[in-house]
């Protein structure tokens, strides 16, 4: 899946988004994208959907 993640500017947002991602179980692999605000997530679905965007949202971003 890829998310349009706003608001992200610098390594520490990179970071910020990665680590709330890489704590939620199920998931796979994290690729976050500064320059056009993306993240690349692979997750089983059954278990994080909606974890995701809470995730998100609890680091700052939308």
């Amino acid at each position: 899946m890829t998310l349009n993640v706003k608001y992200m500017t610098c390594g520490l947002c990179k970071m910020a988004v990665n680590g709330a991602f890489t704590e939620l179980e199920g998931i796979g692999d994290v690729k976050v994208n500064l320059e056009n605000g993306k993240v690349e997530v692979s997750y089983d679905e059954s278990n994080v959907d909606k974890k995701m965007k809470e995730a998100i949202e609890d680091q700052g971003y939308d």
